[in-house]
């Protein structure tokens, strides 16, 4: 009985390896074990555990900011802010590339969600790369790579969800996550100039019969449209978190209301399109919330059998022997492997609220250590083979375009993702000061 806890995790992670659905597995194996340990007096508590999440207001941000995020996909901002920054930057070798990682970090600072992102993309920048003569490998890693910006640039659900789980506040995180987000865009930048300087075959430049007819004042124009819309939804919502105006939740509803306006704009709105953005807010919601509301039982059986003092003693032991930074070490490289198998949704809510408090026992900054986890969590996205961003690329990109070359060109970006999280583990003042400096904590 001692070591029941740890029976149930590993009888997780089996069902869930092997392909058993994610909600069915937690709710399952908690009851399964919580009886064993509890008997029926379980009953008693699971309802108020699951009471609480339900009435968490914090929680309320996840399906406005999905809202915000599918109407802004159907608004045709993306096809516009593409077209514009690749004249931007289209002088510059493999500038086409590099206008699909400043659109990607945009759309991630006005979305938030990966696969809109990746699919609106895939769409939109791929036939038009391939078109150019960029190798293919080039073209899906750096598509896949931009789209999973949305993960650590805010506002980002995943930081919501890490934030409610740990206890830390989300317009903290958000603040935190600028400079690491911005560290990520710098470092696939950086690959893009590298790659193309040393094999120009693979990035060509634009003509230059196709930039005569652009004059200064024309792409002036063009850039004005464009990036006007997409940093008046940046500024209502980060804006008003960060000056204290609106709490997070009550900036996502800003942003909701906000994307609408840009689709009606756009000219893009109707009914038929809104019934559909509501239909796949919901369904996106009512995801995410039924593996919280198993996540949450789980955690509850989880604890109530000593499970937090059972891994607390174990990396315990290591930090005694090792320290903890080694354990730090373990940790991160544990969430990355599990990556490789597991959607991040998972991990936050199955992972997270064990690994959290002890880490933090060992006197890390909370802030700091969830966005390590959101860093790491991006690669989630990337690796195969359950990587949701490369799923959403192969669906949308034209028939020349194999698995393969999705598989092996998200190899650097997934190797310059994994510098990112380290720069962020050795130079923690990156996600520290800017809170420090706005919010005085």
């Amino acid at each position: 009985m001692d070591y029941l806890a740890g029976w149930m995790f590993l009888a997780l992670t089996i069902l869930l390896m092997a392909g058993f659905p994610v909600t069915f597995t937690l709710m399952g194996t908690a009851l399964f074990f919580g009886l064993i340990g509890f008997g029926w007096s379980l009953f008693n508590l699971l309802p108020l555990r699951i009471w609480g999440v339900m009435n968490n207001v914090t929680l309320l941000a996840v399906p406005l900011f999905v809202f915000m995020g599918v109407m802004l996909e159907r608004s045709g901002l993306a096809e516009d802010l593409l077209d514009t920054m690749g004249l931007v930057f289209a002088r510059i070798r493999g500038g086409l590339a590099i206008s699909v990682v400043v659109v990607g970090a945009l759309l991630g600072a006005s979305t938030g969600i990966v696969g809109a992102t990746v699919v609106t993309m895939g769409l939109l920048a791929v036939p038009t790369m391939l078109k150019r003569g960029y190798q293919k490998e080039l073209v899906t890693g750096t598509v896949s790579a931009s789209g999973t910006l949305g993960q650590i640039i805010p506002p980002s659900i995943v930081l919501v969800l890490i934030g409610d789980i740990v206890g830390v506040p989300v317009g903290d995180l958000f603040m935190g996550a600028v400079l690491p987000g911005l560290v990520l865009v710098a470092l696939y930048i950086l690959y893009i100039l590298i790659v193309s300087h040393l094999k120009p075959e693979w990035a060509p430049p634009v003509p230059k019969s196709e930039m005569e007819s652009l004059t200064p004042g024309i792409m002036l124009s063009r850039v004005f449209r464009a990036l006007v819309p997409t940093l008046f939804l940046m500024v209502a919502v980060l804006g008003s978190i960060f000056a204290g105006v609106a709490s997070p939740t009550e900036a996502a509803a800003v942003g909701a209301v906000g994307a609408t306006g840009l689709t009606v704009l756009n000219r893009k709105f109707n009914l038929q399109m809104l019934r559909d953005v509501m239909n796949s807010t919901m369904i996106l919601t009512c995801m995410v919330f039924v593996i919280l509301v198993g996540a949450a039982a789980f955690g509850l059986v989880f604890r109530g059998l000593n499970g937090d003092d059972l891994v607390r003693g174990f990396l315990g032991g290591i930090a005694a022997t090792h320290g903890k930074w080694f354990v730090m070490a373990i940790v991160m490289g544990l969430i990355f492997i599990i990556g490789f198998f597991l959607d991040f949704i998972e991990i936050t809510f199955i992972h997270v609220p064990v690994l959290a408090p002890i880490i933090i026992d060992f006197g890390f900054d909370p802030a700091w250590f969830c966005i390590l986890i959101a860093v790491n969590l991006q690669t989630s996205f990337m690796t195969p083979p359950f990587g949701f961003s490369l799923f959403y690329l192969k669906a949308v990109t034209p028939p020349e375009i194999e698995t393969g070359h999705i598989y092996r060109g998200i190899i650097p970006f997934v190797f310059f993702q994994l510098v990112g999280l380290l720069i962020v583990l050795f130079f923690p003042i990156l996600v520290t000061w800017l809170p420090r400096v706005v919010f005085g904590n």
